[in-house]
């Protein structure tokens, strides 16, 4: 009985002593100083969907930053139904008459017409459930175009790239 007894007592200490542990306070708004991040480089994430829509209409980095773009398809429809694509257009390109182009040279050129002569940058174009990145550097100070380039999804998938 009293092996039990003490074995009962020794545990309870034990577990009050983790419970108060565990409810230790937790001092919020602090900062650990040993990882620093890179204030010249930016990741973003855009996801696009089955309806045609991106998650973002408008994307925001500064001149001169390393930026990641991360588009993820997350919907369910195969590339050539329902592919995205994320193209930052150079100042003065007509979405309209980009998009047509784009249509015409379809697949083969992944849809991106001129060999990309409007276009800063771009993905490859993805199907549902599948994700691409690139890296580049974002240009001078301006508002530039995104859109997504396969047929017909212009109209519905673009937005702003705000370069400050």
């Amino acid at each position: 009985m009293l092996s039990l007894a003490t074995l009962v007592i020794s545990c309870g200490g034990n577990e009050k002593k983790e419970k108060e542990e565990e409810s230790a306070p937790v001092k919020i708004g602090t900062q650990d100083s040993s990882a620093k991040e890179d204030s010249n480089s930016v990741n973003v994430g855009l996801t696009g969907n089955d309806l045609m829509q991106y998650n973002k209409n408008e994307i925001k980095v500064k001149a001169g930053q390393e930026v990641t773009l991360t588009l993820r398809h997350v919907g369910q429809q195969e590339l050539l139904v329902m592919g995205h694509n994320f193209v930052l257009l150079k100042p003065g390109t007509v979405i309209n008459e980009f998009a047509i182009k784009a249509a015409e040279v379809g697949k083969d050129a992944d849809w991106i017409p001129e060999d990309g002569k409007d276009v800063i940058v771009h993905t490859k174009m993805i199907g549902g459930g599948e994700s691409t990145s690139i890296t580049f550097t974002a240009p001078e100070a301006g508002t530039y175009d995104f859109i997504c380039s396969f047929p017909g999804h212009s109209a519905m998938m673009k937005g702003k790239f705000i370069i400050e």
